[in-house]
């Protein structure tokens, strides 16, 4: 690891400092809080950025330039008080990029918010607030003007996902295709009306937002009063469909058990926490969503529990090779779980139509 002191020096803005001891463990980046020795100066986060899973950095930092400034002006114009904790601002290295690559790594600052927390308990009350706020997130880039491109290309593409299990299928690198026979099948009843977002994309229906795509509680910051300051974690941000948005957060949050939950038993969809963050969302996003986006709010949720399942299974049949695994039939156990909460959520289905119809 670099020398975190002469990574710092490369962003001038960052002067007399303390100390740099690490903030989280952090699953994709790297991150650090930066203190000062000056009171009345502000603090500082320092993040090494995961160039594995964001190989386009220039990219990446370019769509984070943009939605940070375009929601600033939109606080600027709503004569918000407080704004740099209403939204990140990122520092700029000596050469004016909001990043400096050291020939190994690439690394960015941005000012740490004071007396902020983030929250990790899903409650109806907390999902509400989340769902506001990115309803509101997704509304304030519903205009941005600049291009912006994917950080991580078909992230969540399912006509992508179901070709690389298809690809699994005919290779069998594991050897594990007798087991899955029934499974695949299964799955692949499904797949026309689970693909439907990206046909209808192509024929015009469906529009692609600028979407947060990391949907869940704690990537916001609150303050000690429990309000919502800001979004955070904005490396995902890119053009989607807003049922990256609206599904993903529900695939877990409304799951009554863990992702791989061995007893699908456990597994069921929580009502409240739909409703709550369907409440939040749809509050503060129907100002610019379209009939068609907020009728295919409950396909979202469907959508992600099967994507995910899909996911897990292609990484099964492929032995094992992308997602990190505890015991050998991990992935197997986990394609289960979230193809039983997408069979719980198609249950749910009409009273999920029914509710988002008393909200329009």
């Amino acid at each position: 690891m670099s020398n975190l002191n002469e990574i710092i020096s490369f962003f001038p803005e960052v002067k007399d400092v303390k100390e740099i001891t690490p903030l989280t463990a952090g699953l994709i980046n790297q991150t650090y809080k930066v203190e000062t020795a000056d009171a009345k100066s502000c603090d500082y986060i320092l993040q090494c950025i995961n160039n594995q899973v964001f190989q386009d950095v220039d990219l990446l930092q370019h769509n984070i330039e943009c939605v940070t400034r375009h929601i600033r002006k939109k606080l600027e114009e709503a004569h918000e008080t407080e704004i740099n904790r209403k939204v990140l601002r990122f520092v700029p290295a000596a050469d004016g990029k909001t990043y400096h690559f050291d020939g190994e790594h690439y690394w960015r600052v941005s000012e740490f918010i004071p007396d902020s927390l983030t929250l990790d308990a899903v409650t109806p009350e907390s999902s509400y607030l989340v769902g506001l706020k990115f309803g509101e997130f997704e509304a304030m880039l519903s205009d941005i003007p600049e291009k912006l491109g994917e950080t991580i290309p078909d992230f969540h593409n399912m006509e992508f996902r179901m070709k690389q299990l298809h690809e699994a299928v005919e290779k069998n690198a594991a050897g594990r295709m007798e087991k899955m026979k029934q499974l695949v099948e299964d799955i692949e009843k499904d797949s026309y009306e689970m693909c439907q977002a990206e046909r209808l994309y192509r024929e015009g229906k469906l529009p692609k937002r600028i979407c947060h795509c990391d949907t869940k509680v704690s990537n916001m910051m609150f303050n000690k009063e429990g309000k919502v300051l800001c979004v955070i974690d904005l490396d995902t941000t890119m053009p989607s469909f807003i049922f990256s948005d609206f599904g993903d957060f529900l695939r877990s949050a409304a799951n009554t058990a863990p992702e791989d939950e061995p007893d699908l038993n456990k597994i069921h969809f929580n009502m409240e926490i739909f409703k709550a963050f369907a409440k939040g969302y749809i509050e503060s996003a129907k100002s610019f969503l379209t009939p068609i986006e907020i009728e295919m709010l409950p396909y979202a949720v469907k959508l992600f529990p099967y994507m995910q399942a899909v996911r897990f299974l292609t990484d099964y049949i492929n032995g094992d090779t992308y997602y990190q695994i505890k015991y050998p039939e991990h992935n197997y156990v986990r394609t289960l779980a979230q193809y039983k909460l997408y069979q719980e959520v198609k249950k749910a289905e009409p009273e999920m139509k029914a509710y988002i119809a008393s909200l329009i």
